[in-house]
């Protein structure tokens, strides 16, 4: 069967009055889910994971998709308007969307978020529809020394993602590689930094750190405005055209939002690499071939598209290795994995064989829900932009509130509250002193991972640190990282001979002179 026949196939099965109802009821509750902090897409698919047992396969997947998707845009709702991440895959999303909202245009950062979404999404399913078994085939290659050697080069993008210099930058990497050895040795299995705490055997949890750094720490800067007599500027958007992107806006992040799908589509094909980890290396990537005059962390449209698109391309690609080789590559995708052996399908290679109106109606659903995303949440952004106009009197309790729910809702342990609020004031210090949030997070995501693949890696050889060039691979992902700090490198020792140089030149035309 030809393309176009696989599609008509999809869509008849998507269609279906009631996989349309439920992949809007998906849509929906997914964007819910999203703008509260804390709750996150897995909880809510964990707790409707029974319920789908009296669902038919394919309803099923589609409603457990549709909330994947629909939580990405619902965790940007808030990081843009309260700086408070509902996913974490929406941090990098704050960073720059919420200077929009305090300049009075969170209307337009709410817009492009939207608008990034639904091209990325697009762009995504045209990647899982066409090359999903090639693709699926080149992840399958990935070991240990692929994977050390990718999570490197990803810290090196670190450098791209600094405010001030490049010292703070590594200064707060290694902090945050640091904070990612706290608990049990991925090898050996013995507690490392847990100050004897039995919660920190598991060590820090992402939801409680991205609350505290970005939530709380908004909180002390909010009561230290109001101290000062600082007034947080609002402005609502009215009406439909109001929060369309501009056509500057438009000409300023049309490349991210590009750069950002693909990005998010390779990198979230990966085991490990998921939502969070696109938006980080897309927003790296966007910040570093941006154009003249973009500030990005100050108040970018190109710094909200670009992860954005990522996060959803990523949702996308991550059905890849799901249905092409049984493999999730997330928690989300091991859940919807868990759906399809409920009902006795197991993904893999024989699916798009011996289920293939499974996959086509998969893709096609998508496609719809990503539809149903822009036609029902466009008109709702000058509603939900309201959030800005409460005082903050009432807006201080309710961040609060929402980031103690969130922080203790994950693993029901009041430790995580205590964490949270410890992070909350290293934002706090962070921020006053001008160092970055973004690596801090990105090192602590990439750490345990690098950490695990590389000890892996040198158990395989030996100890033999060529084992990083043993594959093609690896060996080009190594040879790109030396090139990245090599370039920076040469240029400094260039520029410093350069000037050593003229000052040798300058004392020997002197000594003529004197002569």
């Amino acid at each position: 069967m030809d393309i176009f026949s696989n599609l008509a196939m999809g869509f008849s099965v998507s269609l279906l009055p009631i996989n349309l109802l439920l992949c809007f009821v998906g849509v929906v509750l997914g964007v819910l889910i999203g703008v509260l902090p804390g709750l996150g897409s897995a909880a809510t698919i964990a707790l409707l994971l029974p319920i789908t047992y009296f669902l038919d396969t394919i309803t099923a997947v589609i409603m457990l998709a549709g909330i994947w998707y629909g939580s990405m845009y619902g965790g940007s709702v808030t990081s843009i308007l309260l700086s408070v991440p509902g996913e974490s895959a929406s941090v990098m999303v704050a960073l720059d969307g919420y200077q929009l909202t305090k300049r009075g245009r969170a209307g337009a950062a709410l817009g492009m978020s939207i608008f990034s979404a639904f091209i990325a999404g697009m762009i995504g399913l045209i990647g899982l529809g066409l090359v999903a078994p090639t693709l699926a085939e080149f992840a399958l290659e990935f070991g240990p020394p692929e994977y050390f050697a990718l999570t490197l080069l990803g810290l090196t993008l670190v450098s791209y993602l600094a405010t001030d210099s490049m010292w703070k930058a590594v200064t707060v990497t290694i902090f945050g590689l640091l904070l990612g050895t706290v608990g049990l040795d991925p090898v050996r299995s013995t507690a490392r930094f847990t100050l004897g705490s039995l919660s920190l055997q598991s060590g820090i949890d992402l939801v409680p750190m991205v609350m505290g750094l970005f939530g709380i720490a908004e909180v002390f800067n909010l009561v230290e405005s109001k101290l000062t007599g600082e007034v947080r500027p609002i402005s609502v958007p009215k009406g439909l055209l109001n929060v369309l992107p501009t056509r500057q806006d438009w000409k300023d992040a049309w490349r991210a939002i590009l750069q950002g799908s693909f990005t998010g589509f390779f990198v979230g094909l990966l085991p490990g690499g998921g939502a969070t980890i696109s938006s980080y290396v897309a927003y790296a990537v966007a910040k570093r071939f941006r154009k003249p005059g973009q500030q990005f962390g100050e108040g970018a449209i190109a710094g909200v598209a670009a992860p954005e698109a990522a996060a959803n391309a990523a949702t996308c690609s991550g059905f890849v290795p799901l249905l092409t080789l049984g493999l999730p590559d997330n928690v989300v995708m091991a859940l919807i994995l868990g759906a399809f052996m409920l009902h006795g399908v197991t993904p893999g290679p024989t699916l798009m064989a011996q289920h293939p109106q499974i996959f086509w109606a998969i893709v096609t659903s998508m496609f719809i829900g990503n539809c149903i995303l822009l036609i029902t949440m466009l008109p709702l952004i000058g509603l939900l932009s309201k959030i800005t106009l409460i005082p903050n009197r009432i807006l201080l309790p309710i961040i609060v509130l929402a980031c103690l729910a969130g922080a203790y809702g994950v693993n029901n342990n009041p430790t995580d509250i205590v964490v949270m609020t410890l992070f909350g004031l290293l934002g706090y210090l962070m921020t006053k002193f001008r160092f970055p949030h973004a690596p801090l997070v990105l090192a602590f995501v990439l750490g345990p991972i690098m950490e695990t693949a590389l000890r892996q890696s040198l158990i395989m050889s030996n100890g033999d640190f060529l084992v990083f060039w043993g594959s093609p691979v690896s060996g080009t992902i190594m040879t790109a990282f030396l090139v990245v700090i090599g370039i920076p490198i040469a240029r400094k020792l260039l520029s410093i001979g350069g000037r050593g140089g003229d000052k040798v030149g300058d004392s020997k035309i002197k000594k003529s002179l004197i002569a």
